[in-house]
C-alpha cells in the first residue's frame, strides 16, 4: 500500500483510505520527466512515494520548490478549486508517485466530510510549510 496512514492520511478511516487507494494509480518516472506543466488541466493531484520533484513558474522555470518527503502533495491546484496547474513539476530523480483523480476523490470526500476535513487542513499547513521556505528566496 503506498498512500499509508501516515502524513496527509495519518489516523483517517481505514475504508477512505482503501477508497483513495483504490482509485489511485502508481506512476514511476525517470529524470527530467515532467510530471505536469504550468496551464494543464487541474485533474489530479499526486502524493509523493520516493523522489524528489522540482516544481517551477514561469517562461524562465524559476524554482519555487523541491518536493522529497514521501507523504508531500504535487498538483495541489486540483484541490483548491483551480482549472489550470499553476506550476511545472519536473522530476529531478527517478520518482515514483500516486496520481488521484480530482472528481473520484471528491466524490469519496462527500462521504466522509470528516477526513476530508482534516485533509484539506493538512493541505493548508503543507502549503503555508512551503510559503514560509520560499520567504528567504523573495526578501
Amino acid at each position: 500500500m503506498y498512500l499509508k496512514q501516515g502524513d496527509l492520511f495519518w489516523g483517517m478511516d481505514k475504508n477512505f483510505v482503501k477508497e483513495v487507494m483504490d482509485i489511485s494509480t502508481k506512476v514511476g518516472l525517470e529524470e527530467k520527466q515532467t510530471v505536469f506543466k504550468e496551464g494543464d488541466p487541474a485533474d489530479s493531484f499526486y502524493v509523493l512515494v520516493k523522489g524528489r520533484l522540482q516544481l517551477t513558474l514561469g517562461e524562465k522555470s524559476r524554482e519555487v520548490y523541491v518536493a522529497y518527503q514521501p507523504g508531500e502533495i504535487v498538483g495541489w491546484s486540483s484541490l483548491t478549486g483551480r482549472e489550470t496547474m499553476s506550476a511545472t513539476a519536473q522530476c529531478l530523480e527517478s520518482t515514483t508517485l500516486q496520481q488521484i483523480e480530482r472528481k473520484k476523490f471528491l466524490k469519496i470526500l462527500d462521504r466522509y466530510p470528516t477526513e476530508g476535513s482534516a485533509l484539506f487542513q493538512r493541505v493548508a499547513q503543507m502549503l503555508g510549510n512551503r510559503l514560509v521556505s520560499l520567504y528567504p528566496s523573495i526578501a
